[in-house]
């Protein structure tokens, strides 16, 4: 089961996040401002974090900047009211792997979770397919020889 730590200042937003994902079967921990996420995030290993910007006491951010500069790469969505061009720049640049606006669909946010936790996981598709072809995994494939 996958852990993710919501930091949400906003109490009714971070609830229907965090039952959302519970119902999704994440295991979930909600904080509410940028100091207490940058030290969860350092001392407990989470799968995930989904990160608002506009926080009390350190905007998500410089959280963000905070825990990759610490060598944290566990996956970030920043969640955000900000929507200038500018601001997701800003975020991707300072390490985020995908910047959300509100108000967002809970059915596409659901589904970024999923691809950001696939992703950090290496996963790759159990069956290639290419029309009636089914080839085997590239990992089982022989290797070549290299002196051909």
């Amino acid at each position: 089961m996958a852990r993710i730590l919501v930091v949400e200042d906003e109490p009714t937003l971070a609830l229907g996040l965090a039952d959302d994902l519970k119902l999704e079967g994440y295991e979930v921990e909600v904080v509410r401002d940028g100091e207490t996420a940058s030290r969860r995030a350092r001392e407990q290993a989470f799968d995930l974090i989904i990160l608002d910007v506009m926080l009390p006491h350190k905007d998500g951010f410089e959280v963000c900047r905070e825990l990759r500069r610490a060598g944290l790469r566990t996956p970030i969505i920043l969640l955000t009211a900000k929507t200038e061009e500018s601001d997701k720049v800003l975020g991707l640049e300072l390490g985020a792997d995908d910047y959300v606006t509100k108000p967002f669909s809970p059915r596409e946010l659901r589904a970024r979770v999923k691809a950001a936790l696939r992703r950090a996981a290496g996963e790759m598709p159990e069956i290639y397919r290419f029309g009636e072809v089914e080839p085997e995994k590239p990992s089982r494939l022989p290797r070549l020889n290299s002196s051909c």
